[in-house]
């Protein structure tokens, strides 16, 4: 494995266990694609860090069991501000 791929994944590994944020999130703030993280965090990182992996996938396993929850709240931010609607 390259060494800067190496880097990127153990970067956006540590920023997500320990800010928990999405995967949406940590791309933006990585510069890179939500595929991209997807693939890091359930393929390279589980042959970089096992332990880290297991951690991982539990804050990636959380954020996605509450997504429901922060599309609606976005939803009736949206509604409240006006932009939904006629």
């Amino acid at each position: 494995m390259k060494r800067e791929i190496y880097i990127r994944v153990t970067e956006a590994a540590e920023y997500i266990r320990s800010t928990g944020a999405t995967v949406r999130v940590c791309a933006k703030k990585m510069g890179v694609s939500k595929t991209t993280i997807h693939k890091d965090m359930r393929e390279r990182l589980r042959e970089i860090s096992p332990s880290l992996y297991e951690e991982v996938s539990a804050v990636l396993a959380k954020n996605k069991a509450e997504r429901h929850i922060r599309g609606g709240e976005a939803t009736r931010e949206k509604y409240h501000k006006g932009t939904l609607g006629a």
